[in-house]
Order: structure tokens, then C-alpha cells, then sequence
């Protein structure tokens, strides 16, 4: 069926908005595959920014998604991560119009809008026009009751806190996660990013007005934290599991597979795996620093460079493995 110019009066079209980060979109990328590949009256419509879709414009999708954008109205990818609270301000103030226009442009009418939790503006856009907003955490369901019970750290003498000195201390007081140390909950609990949490509670205060919660996450790896969200919210929480890419049997191998030989020749656990993402803007000083430590430190290392690949193997020697960047899931 030709979904774009066929008879779509009785599809259900969901339209789906993502969080502009490359992890973000390739997560909700994938959540529009799934229920695209299982339902065939629907309609899946994903937005972008005009530069994003140009990164991921050939990705293979199923004749019933299509892409809509709305204009570059953000910082550049390529130079956003040198001002994170700039591209912020922008995520949250600058999308909405746009995206409110475009919604009158689309056919049919969306019944649904799938929204990124950290987009609250698509959660006022959708109940101002009386559509269902689902509100989509691509993470797991444990560092969402991290941020929807972030208040406890305050209460406990645990925000701000110096991470170096106390960071080993175990809290058992977030529902639904178990004894954990403070330093591998978050590090906004320190207070050194005021402005990126200010914004992160905002967004989750806009949780209770929408329709539907979805975590990417198995219901039965996190069965306690999820129970306890669903009696914290009058709404339906739903497990979609984890959202990466599904490999067929058929796929081809995939080539430039030798850091798979050279991570099996390693002794279990003695490898340190290093990636800085899309949004860590690291400097060719800190980079040069960082490979420095390496060396010194004769840790054997995986690191995938985003960027100067080749310099970097020539400095770091044959203690570790350089690779270039890749995508994230």
C-alpha cells in the first residue's frame, strides 16, 4: 500500500518527535520501525531538523515511516557541543513553532504524537490541539527515577555533593533502585550543571500531562523501579524494551572487524573502553592528554576517536586500540 498518497482516512498516524541528539533520534528511529514493522494501518511520521535529516537521510526504513523536517532553527552538530546550555535553550524554545506549523501540513490529521521527555513544549502543543502525546524516555527506567525523585538528594544532604570526596557512598533512597553508589547515579548531583538540570526537572514536570509514559527498557530486568513508576503516574507505562538495531541472519558480515579479534586476545576485564559521543566537544590539547594518561598509565585501552584516528594510534602506541567514531544506538 502506498501510505503517502494512498487512502489514509482510517490510518492511525502517529507523529514522532525527537530529542535533536543523534542518540535520541536513532532510539526513536528504531521505536518507528517496531511498531511499523507490527501494525499495517499506521502511519508513522518523523520529524527532524533539516540537518539532521541529512545525516540520516538513507537509513532503510518501511514504506509506511516517512520523514518530515522542520528548518535549522539549532546550533550546527558540528559545533554544538562547544556551548551545550546554547543548543539547550534552543531545543526548548526554538522547535515548538515550527513544529506546530508543520502539524498543520500533515495528512491525515495525527492521532498521536510521540514526543521525546525532554521536549515538554510537544506535550503543550499536543493537549492545546486535543492529540494524545506519549511521552518516549529512551533510557532506562532506573535513571528516570533518578530524575523524578532527584529532590531526595537535596533531602538526604546529597545535592550539591563533591563527587571526588563522596563519591563511593551508597544511597538506597531512590524507589525502585537498589543501594548504589553516588557517583554512578549522575553527576548533576554535584551542582556544576545548574542550568542543565533546571531544564531536566522542567521536563519531567510535564510528565503527568501526558496520555502515555514509554520506557525503553525490559519490564522484567527493572521490574521493581517500573511497578513503582506506575503507581506514581494516573497513566498507562509502558516497556518497549531495548531499542537497537535488529540484525538479520542474512545481513552481511560487516568489515574492519579486527578490534573484535584484538579485544578477544585480552585478558577478561583488563580493557578500558573510552567514547566521548556526539555531544563532548574535546579539544586537540585534550585529546593529546588524555592519550598521555593513557600511555603512562599502561592500561590497555579501546578508544573510539571521534576524529584524527591516525595521529592518535601513532601516539598511543601498541598498548591500545584507536578506532574511528561511529554512530551511536
Amino acid at each position: 500500500m502506498d501510505f503517502i498518497s494512498g487512502q489514509l482516512a482510517s490510518i492511525c498516524h502517529v507523529v514522532a518527535m525527537p530529542y535533536p541528539g543523534r542518540g535520541h533520534i536513532n532510539t526513536m528511529m528504531y521505536l518507528c520501525k517496531l511498531l511499523a514493522s507490527q501494525e499495517t494501518d499506521i502511519l508513522i511520521t518523523l520529524v527532524l531538523t533539516e540537518e539532521c535529516l541529512g545525516f540520516i537521510g538513507s537509513e532503510d526504513k518501511l514504506d509506511n515511516i516517512r520523514f518530515a523536517t522542520i528548518p535549522n532553527v539549532l546550533p550546527s552538530e558540528l559545533v554544538h557541543a562547544a556551548d551545550m546550555n546554547a543548543f539547550i535553550e534552543a531545543a526548548l524554545s526554538r522547535m515548538e513553532i515550527p513544529f506546530d506549523q508543520l502539524l498543520d501540513q500533515l495528512k491525515p490529521l495525527p492521532t498521536l504524537i510521540v514526543a521525546d521527555t525532554f521536549l515538554p513544549w510537544a506535550v503543550s502543543v499536543g493537549n492545546r490541539r486535543n492529540i494524545q502525546v506519549a511521552s518516549f524516555w529512551p533510557m532506562s527506567a532506573s535513571i528516570f527515577s533518578v530524575f523524578q525523585y532527584f529532590h531526595l538528594f537535596a533531602q538526604n544532604g546529597h545535592f550539591p555533593v563533591d563527587l571526588i570526596d563522596e563519591g563511593n557512598e551508597c544511597v538506597d533512597y531512590i524507589p525502585g533502585v537498589s543501594c548504589t553508589r553516588l557517583a554512578d547515579l549522575t553527576n548533576f548531583i554535584d551542582g556544576s550543571k545548574p542550568y542543565m538540570l533546571g531544564n531536566i526537572i522542567e521536563d519531567f514536570s510535564w510528565v503527568p500531562k501526558v496520555q502515555y509514559l514509554l520506557l525503553a527498557s525490559i519490564y522484567e530486568l527493572e521490574t521493581t523501579v517500573i511497578d513503582i513508576l506506575r503507581l506514581e503516574f494516573s497513566l498507562p507505562v509502558y516497556t518497549i524494551g531495548p531499542l537497537i538495531p535488529h540484525f538479520k541472519a542474512n545481513d552481511p558480515p560487516s568489515s574492519g572487524l579486527d578490534y573484535l579479534e584484538w579485544l578477544n586476545s585480552q585478558t577478561f576485564c583488563c580493557v578500558l573502553y573510552i567514547s566521548m559521543g556526539s555531544f563532548l566537544s574535546v579539544s586537540c590539547a585534550q585529546m593529546d592528554e588524555i592519550a598521555a594518561g593513557l600511555c603512562k598509565s599502561s592500561v590497555r585501552f579501546f578508544w573510539v576517536a571521534r576524529g584524527e584516528t591516525g595521529r592518535l594510534r601513532e601516539v598511543c602506541g601498541d598498548k591500545g586500540l584507536v578506532v574511528p567514531w561511529c554512530d551511536q544506538l
